[in-house]
């Protein structure tokens, strides 16, 4: 199984949804200081998502506006605009439901879906785990089966929103499992965990996030497994792996644009004109060469679900080398070239608007922020997998 949102096709946001999409932007940008300072989640951002948003990828059969891709990619990039935090946290709810969507039983899904739809699941995401270094694909924590429960014990080092979340999709070692590699996904109502902190959060960056570390215990339901025991490989790589590079290339994108729309619309207001020479050829060049990064990202943004979506609509297998190449080719290519458009700016605007954290620019936050992508699943990590994958494809064949 595939999640619908891979397979929909692209449908446009409806009018009130564009207002709950403005609505949510401007709000998060009025938070976004304020969140990056104290390194706070921002929760009235969180509220105001919980009226439709949430819901984005629901199909309509549970009550959900059977959102696209396209329609995650789009409302992504407008909140990376404003807070790129928020533009994370809400791809990545997105991603979990996805994944149930596509891949959870009947029982499961019927429950979930309609508590997404009307906003009271907020959904966060457990698969870091101390000791394996980001690897998605292995697990160590194992779970406890016994009397058709399903025991947790899990310590997780870095889990996005995971304090202020309704909900978790948790990946743990498979009762009885004989290897790291036979991972179940479970799902874990706030209600039936104690859900405990540990430690404080405060990074460089994407500060309002609040990816603090998490311990969690309790019991669920056999049957709060999403797809099958050890089967969390065809999950991760048809919707986790895939909704997971192009919600936070979305992001990225985002913050990468709004910092370039504020720049330039500094240096063309009336202070921009008199402080700075616009026919400079070194502030010229590194404009050039900022918006020829983000246009290459936005264009391997969009190609890529595309290409997702084709091959869906096709019945192709997204584990094929040629398409996890060009996923991992995209979040290898949005990290950096969103991060180096940013500094570019830094440097053409120099000082006063590139490095102050009071600039209306927002430059310095945006640089914090943007210097996490290349760690968020590393990309050290993700060229050693593709370059496996490339001795996989003699012919070189392109999704």
């Amino acid at each position: 199984m595939s999640a619908p949102a891979l397979a929909a096709p692209a449908s446009g946001l409806s009018a009130s949804l564009r207002a709950e999409v403005d609505h949510v932007t401007a709000l998060a940008g009025r938070h976004a200081a304020h969140g990056d300072e104290r390194a706070e989640f921002p929760l009235p951002v969180l509220d105001a998502l919980r009226s439709r948003l949430l819901g984005l990828l629901v199909p309509t059969r549970h009550g959900g506006p059977g959102g696209s891709i396209d329609d995650l990619i789009d409302i992504t990039i407008e909140l990376g605009r404003a807070d790129m935090s928020t533009a994370m946290m809400f791809a990545m709810h997105c991603q979990q439901v996805a994944a149930i969507a596509g891949h959870a039983g009947r029982r499961l899904a019927g429950e979930l879906l309609p508590e997404v739809a009307a906003g009271r699941m907020y959904l966060a995401s457990v698969t870091t785990e101390a000791g394996k270094g980001g690897h998605l694909l292995t697990a160590q924590a194992e779970l406890g089966a016994q009397d058709g429960q399903l025991e947790i014990d899990r310590f997780a080092p870095v889990v996005t929103g995971g304090m202020h979340a309704d909900g978790y999709l948790i990946t743990m070692r498979s009762p009885h499992a004989r290897s790291d590699g036979e991972v179940s996904l479970i799902f874990a109502h706030r209600d039936q965990l104690e859900v405990v902190q540990r430690g404080t959060w405060n990074p460089l960056g994407m500060r309002a996030s609040h990816s603090t570390a998490l311990q969690l215990t309790g019991r669920v339901p056999e049957d709060q497994v999403v797809g099958e025991h050890g089967a969390f490989r065809r999950i991760a790589m048809n919707t986790f792996g895939p909704l997971a590079h192009l919600g936070w290339s979305a992001a990225w994108l985002g913050t990468a644009s709004g910092a370039l729309s504020r720049v330039v619309s500094e240096l063309r207001g009336s202070s921009g004109r008199r402080r700075s020479d616009l026919s400079s050829e070194l502030l010229l060049t590194r404009l050039s060469t900022a918006r020829q990064r983000l246009d290459t990202v936005h264009a391997m943004l969009r190609y890529t679900a595309g290409a997702v979506r084709r091959a869906v609509e096709e019945g192709a297998d997204l584990s094929h080398p040629r398409h996890q190449l060009l996923v991992n080719a995209l979040k290898l290519t949005a990290s950096e070239q969103c991060h180096r458009a940013v500094d570019d700016l830094v440097t053409a605007v120099g000082m006063r608007h590139g490095y102050l954290k009071d600039s209306p620019t927002g430059l310095e936050r945006s640089l914090r922020d943007l210097r996490s992508a290349a760690l968020n699943y590393s990309n050290d990590r993700l060229h050693l997998a593709d370059g496996r994958l490339t001795l996989l494809d003699q012919e070189v064949r392109y999704a």
